[in-house]
This record gives C-alpha cells, sequence and structure tokens, in this order.
C-alpha cells in the first residue's frame, strides 16, 4: 500500500509559519535544497491546501526566471508534471498538473492509494495534514526543524489531544544546523 507522508519546514518551536503568517526563516541552503530535490523524486501525487498551491505556483513559471540557478531549474522540472491534488473551497480553477478535490481528504487518499504505483501520496500543509492525523491516515512525519523560535503562529501537529507512537526513521544534521527528522507511526 502506497504511504502518506506528511513533510513541512517548522521553527524549533513547532510552527510551519510565524505569528505574522511568515516563514521566510525556512529559506532552504544548497545542502537543504539538494536534500528536498531527491525526496520529491520518491512522490507520485501531492496533496496540499489553498495557501502552499498559491505558494508553489512560482514554480510554474520559474523556468522563465534568468536568476533561477541549476537546482531550480532541476526542482522545477521534477515538481511541474508531478500530479497535484489542491483541497479548497474558495478556488474554482487551478493551474499545471493540479486538480481540484472532489471528495474529503480521506476520500482522495482512499482513492490514490486504490491506483497503481509505488511512490507516496504527499501532504504538504498542517490544516490538509491535521485532518489527515485525525483519520489515522498519515504513515510518515517527516520535519525540517530550522533553528528558529519563532513564538507562535501554524503549528506543525495538530493539537488533538491523542497518542500517536511513533519510531525513528532518518535523521539528517545539515551545516546549517537545519535537522531533518522522519518518523513512522506505529500501527
Amino acid at each position: 500500500m502506497r504511504r502518506v507522508t506528511y513533510s513541512m519546514n517548522a521553527s524549533l518551536d513547532g510552527y510551519i509559519v510565524g505569528p505574522d503568517g511568515g516563514f521566510n526563516w525556512t529559506e532552504p541552503d544548497a545542502e537543504v535544497f539538494r536534500f528536498w530535490i531527491d525526496d520529491i523524486r520518491g512522490v507520485d501525487v501531492h496533496l496540499m491546501g489553498r495557501k502552499l498551491y498559491e505558494t508553489m505556483l512560482y514554480w510554474e513559471t520559474a523556468a522563465q526566471d534568468p536568476a533561477l540557478d541549476e537546482a531550480g531549474h532541476e526542482w522545477a522540472a521534477l515538481w511541474n508534471p508531478l500530479p497535484k491534488v489542491v483541497f479548497s473551497t474558495t478556488l474554482s480553477t487551478v493551474e499545471g498538473s493540479a486538480r481540484l478535490a472532489t471528495g474529503s481528504v480521506a476520500e482522495e487518499i482512499e482513492r490514490l492509494r486504490a491506483e497503481p504505483g509505488e511512490g507516496e501520496i504527499a501532504i504538504g500543509g498542517a490544516t490538509l495534514a491535521a485532518e489527515a492525523a485525525a483519520a489515522g491516515l498519515i504513515d510518515e512525519y517527516r520535519v525540517m526543524v530550522y533553528p528558529v523560535l519563532v513564538g507562535g503562529g501554524i503549528p506543525f501537529f495538530a493539537k488533538d489531544e491523542r497518542r500517536v507512537d511513533l519510531e525513528l526513521v532518518e535523521t539528517r544534521a545539515f551545516g546549517s544546523g537545519v535537522v531533518y527528522l522522519n518518523h513512522r507511526v506505529v500501527r
């Protein structure tokens, strides 16, 4: 069965965006960006909410940016054709290889798991991940922890007061002080 993974950048105090809605502290250096380029190769479909979708729209035309470096071109070449499912109550259309979700997160994941393929079903966005987590659908939590405290904002983990046992799958420390943690849900 295809794994469902939740991956995001987070501050050391556990937020994906700060209290001001900003996340400029998550700008990856070359080493971290290379990690994400390699990671996206294992993804078959990416589920995301409206905010993340709108943030990632930059990549639809990034290849036309003369300042884009080789790694940026490589990311765009992988990201743009990747199928994406966008969950939004306000958008009526999406661009590129994205489609609007027609069902709940649970329904979409069930349908995607039934399709052929071995790559991951990746989730980006805390609200969407919270819904999937509440339904017990997340198999792995992957967080890139940045060495910054932002003091509030949108948390990486939902505050649903239920216990989920995890086992450590992988860690990696980067020269910039960023640390990657990958934990699998114990079933």
